[in-house]
């Protein structure tokens, strides 16, 4: 299979699985939430609260509210994600038409409603974001105020989603926010196991035999520096330039894509960071 053919076949099977994600995502949501007065956080939890107040179609406030979200993401993390994002939450509002009438499958029991309506949702926005796209534009808000404030990524979050869920507060009561924020607290961490890191950033160490050109095209492709650390092999004694790059969770799946161009058999190692502060490398607009 030649490098086209591989790329296009990347590229299907990941808006396959975004495309999945948004269903999975409507369905948590229309099944098991919303009946028992149980909402979200972030844009798909005000979507709710205006869809439940001027009694319009859910689809059509998750559509409207993420349009500014999309652009952000497009301008500060890059055009593919821009588009999977789209695919992402067309999809998740097509899903809530399709799915509006399905049976709920929990009723009453609060406890189990919100653990599985927030471990289905959870899965599905994961499975998203593990393959390059969002479901909800409240991530990328996070992402770029992050940047302007002396506040990590997931404080942030937590943040914004606070005034959500006072909003959340005025159409499902005090306990419907309540039991809505501990739905999104159990999908964070479903997030997390799916997606690897629902927050913050990532190091990529990476060694390969064409360092300058994995430099050059992870500065003209994600706008990101990176620095160099000589490296000697333990077994060959060949000495190496190991490649180190500080990126947003956002930008995985580009960064794996263009080491998998540029050299599919260079060492990769990859940790999780908190938080990033300082340096001076301004980051460029991306297309």
């Amino acid at each position: 299979m030649t490098k086209q053919k591989r790329s296009k076949l990347m590229i299907v099977s990941r808006a396959l699985l975004i495309i999945i994600g948004g269903l999975l995502a409507a369905y948590g949501l229309e099944a098991v939430l919303i009946p028992n007065n149980i909402s979200d956080g972030g844009v798909t939890g005000l979507s709710i609260v205006g869809s439940e107040l001027l009694e319009l179609p859910l689809s059509i406030f998750i559509a409207v509210l993420n349009i500014p979200f999309v652009y952000l993401g497009y301008k500060q993390i890059g055009k593919s994600f821009a588009i999977y994002s789209i695919i992402g939450i067309v999809s998740l509002s097509i899903g809530t038409i399709l799915m509006h009438h399905v049976p709920t499958i929990i009723e009453g029991d609060t406890l189990l409603v919100t653990v599985v309506g927030g471990v289905i949702l959870g899965f599905g926005m994961g499975l998203a974001l593990r393959n390059g796209g969002a479901l909800d534009g409240i991530d990328m808000l996070a992402v770029l105020l992050s940047r302007k404030l002396p506040f990590g990524t997931s404080d942030l979050i937590l943040f914004l989603n606070l005034f959500v869920f006072i909003v959340v507060s005025t159409v499902f009561g005090l306990q419907g926010a309540i039991l809505s924020g501990i739905a999104y607290f159990i999908a964070s961490k479903v997030i997390h196991i799916v997606e690897e890191g629902l927050s913050g950033s990532k190091t990529f160490k990476i060694i390969t035999t064409q360092p300058e050109l994995m430099v050059e095209t992870i500065r003209d492709r994600l706008g990101r520096g990176a620095t160099y650390t000589p490296a000697f092999g333990g077994y060959s004694h060949e000495e190496f330039k190991e490649i180190t790059c500080v990126i947003n969770r956002l930008e995985e799946s580009k960064m794996k894509e263009i080491i998998q161009e540029i050299d599919p058999k260079a060492f990769v190692a990859i940790y999780d960071v908190s938080e990033v502060k300082g340096g001076n490398f301004k980051k460029r607009d991306i297309h």
